[in-house]
C-alpha cells in the first residue's frame, strides 16, 4: 500500500490489535458498528476496511457512538486495520482501478492531486443518458449527472468517494464528464459553466471494490480465509 506516501486524514494501517491470531479475514468499506457485528458473527479474527477511525479533526475521547465502536471490536478480539488514499491510489487492487474494471474503462492515464484522477477514452462518442444507464447497471445504483446532459462524452475520468471537487483536474485532463462518488451544491454549478457531466454515483457504490481485491490478494498471500461483507449504504 506504500502508505509513507500519503499524507492521509487518518492512520493507515493496523489501528487496533486484536486478541488472537489472524485465520479468517473479513472487509467491508466502513467499520460501522453493523459491520463489527457481522464480522464477529462471521467469526473474524481480523476486520479490513477503507474507512477506518481516528480521523483528523474528531474529538479523540472515546465515548458515545465511537466508545461503543471500540468496545464492539475489541470485546470481539479483532484486529482493525484500515487503508484510506493508499487504496484508493494502488494501480492493481484501488478503488479506482477497480471502479474502472468494472465500468469496463480501459484507463489512458491518471493525474490530479496525487493522480488520485483516472481517465479513459470511450470506443465511440456516447450520450450522457446511456453513460449513466450502463454506471447504473454496473452498480446497482442510478447515478444523479449534472451539467451538459446533451452533450456527447468521449473522454470521461473518475475519482471515488468523496472526489466531487476533484472536478476541475478532470476538467484540466479533458474530461468530457467525470465520476465520482459524491456531490456538493458548487458541483452543479462548475460542471454547467464548464460544459461538461458530472455523475456522483454514490460514495459507498464507488468504494465497495478495492477493498474486496485487497482482502482477496492478503487471503491468497497469507492462505487465509477471506469475505466481504457488505453493509448497504445509500449515499
Amino acid at each position: 500500500m506504500e502508505v509513507e506516501r500519503f499524507a492521509d486524514y487518518c492512520p493507515n494501517g493496523l489501528q487496533v490489535e486484536g486478541a488472537r491470531p489472524i485465520r479468517r479475514l473479513v472487509s467491508g468499506v466502513t467499520a460501522s458498528l453493523a459491520l463489527i457485528d457481522a464480522a464477529a458473527e462471521a467469526g473474524a479474527d481480523a476486520l479490513l476496511v477503507h474507512h477506518g477511525w481516528f480521523w483528523k479533526g474528531e474529538d479523540a475521547c472515546l465515548v458515545g457512538l465511537r466508545g461503543e465502536r471500540v468496545r464492539r471490536l475489541m470485546a470481539s478480539g479483532m484486529s482493525l486495520f484500515a487503508y484510506h488514499l493508499p487504496l484508493d491510489a494502488h494501480p492493481e487492487l484501488g478503488n479506482n482501478a477497480r471502479l474502472g474494471r468494472v465500468l469496463g474503462l480501459a484507463v489512458a492515464g491518471t493525474g490530479g492531486e496525487r493522480d488520485l484522477v483516472w481517465h479513459a477514452r470511450l470506443d465511440r462518442p456516447t450520450a450522457a443518458a446511456a453513460l449513466g444507464r450502463r454506471i447504473a447497471r454496473r452498480l446497482g445504483r442510478r447515478p444523479l449527472a449534472v451539467g451538459a446532459l446533451d452533450r456527447p462524452i468521449e473522454r470521461v475520468a473518475w475519482c471515488t468517494g468523496a472526489a466531487q471537487d476533484y472536478l476541475e483536474d478532470a476538467i484540466a485532463l479533458g474530461a468530457d464528464a467525470f465520476i465520482s462518488g459524491e456531490i456538493s451544491e458548487r458541483t452543479t454549478h462548475v460542471a454547467r459553466e464548464a460544459g461538461v457531466v458530472y455523475f456522483a454515483a454514490g460514495h459507498h457504490a464507488t468504494e465497495r471494490y478495492g477493498v474486496q481485491a485487497l482482502g482477496e490478494a492478503i487471503a491468497g498471500a497469507c492462505g487465509i480465509e477471506h469475505r466481504y461483507i457488505d453493509v448497504p449504504n445509500p449515499v
